[in-house]
């Protein structure tokens, strides 16, 4: 699998904006992603070196259209943080 197919697209959210100075990022990630294909993905994505990869699954939530109802899909994020002395990701740089 490559990189670009296991990281979707990065979580811009007021959580996410606070720990960008911390060198922690979030990603939205593939469901059968595991931690390990996350952080290989990162480096060979940004050339940086990852500390630690924690990841949650969010649940898809109950909506209703009159009668029938169903559910959103259920997403994945990853919180990455990087080492000390890796360089910051450049793309979160212009945002913070």
């Amino acid at each position: 699998m490559l990189p670009e197919d296991i990281i979707l697209k990065p979580v811009l959210t007021e959580k996410g904006y606070d720990g960008i100075a911390d060198k922690r990022y979030t990603f939205k990630v593939r469901k059968d992603a595991n931690k390990t294909q996350i952080k290989i993905a990162v480096e060979k994505m940004f050339s940086v070196k990852v500390k630690s990869v924690n990841t949650v699954t969010q649940r898809g939530k109950l909506k209703r259209m009159g009668r029938n109802e169903g559910y959103t899909p259920t997403t994945k994020k990853a919180v990455v943080t990087l080492t000390e002395d890796s360089k910051p990701i450049e793309f979160f740089n212009s945002l913070a």
